[in-house]
């Protein structure tokens, strides 16, 4: 049994430990009051340019369109958008299995844009080809980054340098609610379910364009590209503020349990030598009797 000296000075330990989870926990808290609102804000944006988009083209039909049609290059672009630091449960993780694990993805094909320094970690750890990390645009996301980074990757589609765009993040719904997420962004694919969401009998509706249909997509596309990056650089960051408070909560809450578990080993050890103490003194005065 340990003594009484080892079980204070971990019970000290583990009550510093969570005076620090304590403190992490509400530092999460109000950053995910911020990044919420900040979602919320910018998610009918981000939701009415994808059903847009859905439902030009659930309308139109077949439209030859290098935005519509996969490239011949077989290299897969990948931005993963996760956290600079840790103390967030499996948010991080659960984000680049979506990568690592994908079952018809060879790592030899991607090319892995990071957006977050626990991301690159984990695929430069790997084996995969990072071609890009920007740990700053996590930190404080603003549409210019994402519509940077969002032409970049459209030239090298353009170029034929690759073949399809993908992008990995966490969707936020709630609190303690939140879904990684993996969407092809180019080609664009329709979602027939998003597409009809608005009444069946108009799904099937011929769509007439001012301008020619292409050059529509022209101008339409790059922003749904942008928007998509951007809605979801906002909702992964509330997701890891919302994963971390909850991690943090746990942790507290096991440190409690643990504290109250020492203190009653603490409260034993000293019964036990209080009795000791007694058995010898009583011992001693009975001999010397």
């Amino acid at each position: 049994m340990a003594s009484m000296r080892d079980i204070k000075r971990r019970k000290s330990s583990i009550q510093g430990t969570q005076q620090i989870t304590k403190a992490m926990k509400l530092v999460s808290t109000v950053k995910l009051q911020r990044a919420r609102a900040s979602a919320e804000r910018s998610k009918g944006y981000f939701t009415c340019m994808y059903d847009t988009v859905n439902n030009i083209l659930q309308r139109v039909g077949h439209i030859d369109h290098p935005y519509l049609t996969p490239g011949e290059s077989r290299r897969k672009a990948v931005i993963v958008i996760t956290s600079n630091r840790g103390l967030a449960g499996g948010y991080n993780s659960n984000v680049t299995k979506l990568v690592t694990r994908h079952p018809q993805w060879k790592k030899e094909d991607l090319d892995i844009y990071c957006l977050g320094n626990k991301g690159r970690e984990t695929f430069v750890r790997n084996g995969y080809a990072v071609k890009e990390c920007d740990n700053d645009i996590v930190e404080s996301p603003v549409y210019a980054d994402a519509a940077a980074l969002s032409a970049k990757l459209l030239e090298s589609f353009a170029a034929g340098e690759i073949g399809e765009i993908y992008l990995a993040y966490t969707g936020f719904k709630n609190t303690v609610s939140h879904v990684p997420t993996l969407l092809r962004l180019l080609p664009v694919e329709v979602d027939a379910a998003a597409a009809q969401s608005e009444g069946s009998g108009e799904a099937t509706a011929i769509m007439n364009f001012e301008a020619e249909d292409t050059e529509a997509l022209d101008l339409l596309i790059p922003k749904y590209v942008t928007s998509l990056i951007y809605g979801a650089l906002r909702e992964s960051v509330a997701s890891e503020n919302g994963a971390r408070m909850q991690a943090m909560d746990n942790a507290t809450s096991n440190a409690e349990e643990i504290i109250s578990d020492l203190t009653l080993k603490y409260n034993r050890a000293r019964q036990g030598s209080i009795t000791q103490e007694l058995t010898e003194i009583i011992a001693g005065a009975e001999a010397l009797g």
